[in-house]
């Protein structure tokens, strides 16, 4: 049995925070700058190469790559073998409110949905937690801001819809979404499970490199035909048009029910922010 404190799981998450949200994972950087040298309208290559002088400054100067600095998500795959010395939870928003404040990220949470009174230090984060085999721990602080996830959707759709009626739900939710995502986007497609395990394959999804097609040939096919179809609808960088409207299309599935077909998608735009570490 391995112990590992919760002051550790506070550093790290704090650490992640920063990191994330000055940071691009090098998957995206890499899928922007491939996009704009592939990208034909001049309009939409000259928005991607601003972008990319966004990323660059943010770097350089260890700004945020976003002014919604977003909820903060937190992924946390806990090996079965692992005792945690303290408040697990308590730590993980412990280590928000550090990270957020001492990066001075802007805090986006509001305590009641209705009532919209700021926390004053983006907590409570947004914790899913998995336990798998072992005595390791890994942590995924994903940042999400909300002009994406207000484009999200999830669809009960029917047995007999199939592939066709997923294809027509996942791009009828970009071209609904228009230029209100910041495009080029991400997009995490969830399909199965029920309706509340469905929205979180989808969120899950966009952990996956964009550079790492789907492990099942079929769903790495759906995969490659979705972004098609998605950049052909013309949206392009911040809705100025072009062929680079999404940047890659990750899917999670799930054993569903005989009478069912859930789907979600849950739009990322082109900061997709995640950093991730080992304990």
């Amino acid at each position: 049995m391995r112990t590992i404190p919760a002051t550790l799981m506070t550093e790290t998450v704090a650490r992640l925070c920063v990191q994330a949200n000055t940071r691009l994972p090098q998957d995206v950087a890499a899928a922007l700058a491939r996009r704009q040298g592939e990208e034909p309208w001049p309009l939409a290559r000259d928005t991607l190469a601003l972008l990319q002088d966004n990323l660059a400054l943010a770097s350089h100067r260890d700004l945020p790559v976003c002014q919604d600095t977003g909820m903060a998500c937190v992924f946390v795959e806990l090996g079965q073998d692992v005792h945690i010395e303290g408040d697990f939870e308590g730590a993980i928003h412990q280590g928000v409110r550090q990270g957020y404040g001492e990066g001075y990220l802007r805090k986006s949470i509001v305590g009641d949905p209705l009532r919209r009174v700021n926390t004053g230090d983006n907590t409570p984060a947004a914790i899913t937690l998995r336990l798998v085999p072992g005595e390791g721990c890994a942590i995924t602080v994903m940042p999400k801001g909300f002009g994406s996830e207000n484009m999200s959707r999830l669809a009960m759709l029917k047995p007999a819809d199939g592939v066709e009626g997923v294809k027509q739900f996942v791009v009828e939710t970009v071209r609904l979404a228009g230029p209100n995502p910041c495009p080029p986007t991400v997009l995490g497609v969830g399909i199965g499970g029920s309706f509340d395990k469905v929205a979180a394959l989808a969120k899950h999804a966009l952990l996956r490199p964009l550079d790492t097609p789907h492990p099942d040939p079929f769903y790495a096919g759906l995969e490659r035909n979705l972004l098609e179809e998605i950049n052909a609808l013309g949206i392009g960088p911040q809705g100025f048009g072009g062929r680079t409207t999404c940047l890659g299309v990750a899917i999670e599935t799930a054993p569903t029910h005989v009478a069912g077909l859930p789907v979600a998608v849950n739009v990322s735009c082109h900061v997709t922010r995640r950093a991730s570490a080992e304990l």
